[in-house]
């Protein structure tokens, strides 16, 4: 890596594919161990289409350069990482808010699951911490491997709280997953899987149908009623439909 080079010239290509990403890696890897040597400690991250990017700074005093978490020796970034993820882990609201105010450090990195602090806050059920999060910058909308955004994470683990929370903070309840979900549509589907007939669910199903309703009423503008002008039984199930000013 040529010394001196900028920051936007040392980061990946995100349209290129996973062999040109790698081969990327391994190139930026050997020319900054070939011209550097040996790592002092992590300045800063980034996450760049769910991996992970350090600053490095060298122990020769060569100016900072970004490589691959793959090209770092794992005790160095479990030392700038582990206080992170453990403070997200745990919800601690208080070491969280001590660790965003550190210069450099990426609101949205990822975890070895591709999985950033607010997915995280966000099926823990911490309100506190995904406020903190998200107004240090994090993706209100930002989507793990699988395509699941901070909603589907409080849909999926119940926290109506936080999914109005979430809402309020402006996510989009309408994008899908990689499987073409929405958090309305995996909030209905978790709500067909509950036996209707087993006391032992009920109350697991009043939370998701009041998770349901929340996401429902952002999505589904409410309008006052002058008129009924018509009605009809639906075709389909025989319920009443009705034609209105």
């Amino acid at each position: 890596m040529p010394h001196g080079m900028q920051e936007e010239e040392n980061n990946p290509d995100t349209s290129t594919t996973s062999t040109e990403k790698q081969s990327w890696d391994n190139a930026a890897i050997a020319n900054a161990q070939e011209a550097y040597g040996e790592v002092s400690k992590i300045l800063a991250s980034r996450a760049i289409d769910h991996r992970m990017f350090y600053l490095i700074e060298w122990r020769d005093g060569h100016e900072a350069s970004w490589l691959p978490a793959s090209g770092i020796a794992r005790d160095v970034v479990a030392e700038y990482e582990t206080e992170w993820w453990k403070a997200v882990r745990s919800v601690d609201d208080v070491k969280l808010e001590e660790l965003l105010s550190e210069e450099g450090r990426d609101v949205d990195a990822v975890d070895e699951n591709g999985r950033t602090a607010l997915l995280f806050a966000s099926g823990l059920g911490s309100e506190k911490c995904v406020r903190l999060l998200v107004e240090a910058g994090a993706d209100v909308d930002g989507q793990d491997p699988d395509g699941l955004t901070p909603l589907h994470m409080a849909t999926g683990y119940v926290r109506q709280n936080t999914v109005s929370a979430l809402i309020e903070l402006g996510a989009d309840p309408e994008v899908p997953d990689s499987k073409g979900r929405t958090p309305i549509a995996l909030a209905q589907e978790l709500i067909d899987r509950v036996p209707k007939a087993n006391p032992l669910q009920f109350a697991r199903r009043l939370a998701l149908e009041n998770v349901l309703k929340t996401l429902e009423n952002e999505v589904f503008e409410t309008v006052e009623v002058e008129q009924v002008l018509d009605k009809r039984r639906s075709p389909d199930d025989g319920s009443l439909q009705y034609l209105v000013k």
